[in-house]
């Protein structure tokens, strides 16, 4: 796939900003995981006002990100003209370093199981080769 249809993939997802999480799509096998890209800016609108001198990256909102990673993942080879995925459930999250403006995370989701519309799907998130936080996600879709 190429970089003109990754990008299609952010552009087509119902979340427009400040809830697009995704930055770029760097690594797609349709149905089967995604790796993209989140970069943290003093821009963010959620950071404004959040902990003036220690400006961290909200825990739920890795969660958002690694879930629309995960959504890009399960639906690229979907038919619908424009399928979306929900999160339905967090499974055994564990957050393992801050985030903070500056830094960049690389989000990996691998879809581990499909039953109905729904789907497990095993999350990660990395910053510069350290593991931040992983778990499981169940995506509905």
């Amino acid at each position: 796939m190429n970089l003109m249809n990754l990008n299609l993939l952010i552009k087509n997802l119902p979340h427009r900003y400040p809830f697009r999480m995704i930055d770029t799509l760097v690594v797609l096998d349709p149905g089967k995981m995604a790796k993209a890209i989140k970069r943290i800016s003093n821009d963010e609108l959620f950071l404004k006002g959040n902990l003036k001198d220690y400006p961290l990256f909200p825990a739920i909102l890795i969660i958002e990100a690694l879930a629309q990673t995960g959504g890009i993942a399960l639906l690229a080879d979907k038919e619908e003209e424009t399928p979306s995925a929900y999160l339905v459930r967090i499974d055994d999250i564990k957050f393992l370093k801050t985030i903070m403006v500056g830094d960049t995370l690389l989000l990996e989701a691998k879809i581990q199981k499909v039953f109905g519309k729904l789907a497990k799907v095993e999350v990660k998130a990395e910053r510069e080769d350290e593991i931040v936080a992983l778990g499981y996600l169940v995506l509905g879709f």
